[in-house]
């Protein structure tokens, strides 16, 4: 598999640490252990800026990743950790844990090759349990513009939870918008929280009501976050 086409704007230092930890849902000490490290641990990722610290949208997809595979899939760190080691010292990519398909059995994480699954969290070995496909849950990639869309959690981690707010570097300078639109989410709470009605937004803006609600619950967990 060829390393994917990306937008140079998707490696840009644009979001800081607090905020990085709200749009993944993830708990700030969480988040700066994966990306910087600690003590004598090393970081998870690569991050864009450690001066001041600054996260690129595909460093921000990487710990959507790490998220997935913490509570999708339920997988230990120190798993995860060899499992990473293994692919930056095998992988052509320059973001594995996007670009490489990746698999796992609820224990250990995998790689396919040919027709045999690799353990990258046991140093390669051969095996044949029960397999499923670790993907990246609400990411969407775009091969003719080498560009990323990311849905993030609003209410719950779920797979089943819609895609109604959007975070894409080619869209509100990054920022949440309305899924289809290049509406802010924080523009639509401004004016919720100035007395507009959400039936008078929907209008005027030309949506429907529970995208309106939407954007104004994701902005509400922001703040009380």
């Amino acid at each position: 598999m060829r390393p994917l086409v990306i937008d140079e704007r998707l490696e840009l230092p644009l979001y800081g640490l607090s905020e990085a930890a709200l749009y993944l849902r993830v708990p700030i000490t969480t988040l700066e252990y994966w990306a910087f490290g600690r003590g004598r641990v090393s970081p998870l990722i690569a991050v864009a800026q450690k001066q001041p610290r600054a996260f690129s949208f595909m460093n921000l997809l990487e710990c959507h990743m790490l998220a997935s595979m913490r509570s999708l899939y339920d997988l230990r760190l120190p798993k995860i950790r060899r499992a990473l080691a293994h692919l930056n010292k095998a992988s052509r990519f320059s973001h594995p844990l996007i670009e490489e398909p990746l698999f796992t059995n609820h224990i250990d994480v995998l790689i396919k090759e040919i027709d045999k699954f690799i353990n990258l969290s046991r140093d390669g070995q051969l095996v044949i349990p029960e397999i499923v496909e670790a993907h990246l849950e609400r990411v969407e990639y775009d091969k003719t513009l080498g560009a990323f869309r990311f849905y993030p959690f609003v209410r719950a981690r779920s797979v089943t939870e819609p895609k109604f707010i959007v975070i894409d570097p080619g869209l509100g300078f990054g920022k949440p918008v309305i899924a289809g639109t290049g509406i802010s989410t924080a523009v639509i709470a401004s004016r919720f929280n100035a007395r507009e009605s959400m039936p008078d937004l929907a209008k005027e803006y030309g949506l429907e009501e529970k995208q309106i609600e939407e954007a104004i619950r994701w902005e509400t967990r922001a703040v009380a976050a």
